[in-house]
């Protein structure tokens, strides 16, 4: 065989090696993202599920919000996004009871932004249920309505279920987004310090899940 074939396919083995793969990737496991220890199920098959895991209060889940409003927006549509408030204490537990009181009324999405503004630009407090409900009446959401949601069963068990789910994921910060209950990306990690970065790497990652997926939909 001709030595320039021979140098070739030699450079193609090795372009194509898995070592030369890793080298490749933009973000690498321990220093992009972190891999769960136990694998965590998510619903929606055939989809790639995205998890947020935040805290109204915050101020790097706030100073992440617009930049992560914006990701989701622009996500297509084998992408879901589900959003879980932490309570590592119980003060944390009435907001993580208005996200999923906002969730029943339709209300989330459109006010998940002026939340964290009210609370961090405008300093507004909003622990307790009567804050919340003040603040909202004056943003269309009738106070008895929010007050009978927040206090309803179903939000209830939906906050245990977020506290479950922050144990599971072995959530100790915020903000920290994990991909498909395998992976999860945060600031503390060496190649994502900043918000744009962390992002980058949920791309690579929603990317690597959705080929193993079969890609296409």
């Amino acid at each position: 065989m001709n030595r320039r074939l021979v140098l070739l396919a030699t450079l193609c083995l090795l372009a194509f090696s898995p070592l030369a793969a890793r080298a490749a990737a933009p973000f690498q496991k321990g220093s992009g993202y972190q891999v769960l220890q136990a694998r965590q199920p998510v619903g929606h098959p055939g989809k790639v599920v995205v998890t947020e895991f935040f805290w109204y209060n915050c101020p790097h889940c706030n100073a992440l919000e617009p930049e992560f409003d914006a990701w989701v927006r622009r996500q297509p549509a084998y992408v879901v996004v589900e959003r879980v408030p932490v309570a590592f204490t119980e003060q944390f537990v009435p907001q993580q009871k208005l996200y999923y009181t906002l969730l029943a009324l339709g209300k989330a999405d459109a006010l998940q932004g002026p939340i964290f503004q009210a609370i961090h630009q405008q300093h507004i407090v909003l622990n307790t249920p009567e804050q919340m409900a003040t603040w909202l009446a004056a943003h269309g959401v009738p106070r008895q309505n929010f007050l009978s949601t927040f206090n309803s069963f179903g939000v209830a068990m939906q906050a245990r279920r977020a506290s479950q789910l922050t144990k599971d994921y072995g959530i100790d910060g915020v903000p920290t987004v994990a991909v498909q209950g395998t992976y999860e990306v945060s600031a503390d990690l060496p190649q994502t310090p900043d918000d744009a970065s962390i992002l980058r790497a949920v791309d690579y990652l929603v990317a690597q899940v959705h080929e193993a997926q079969g890609g296409a939909r």
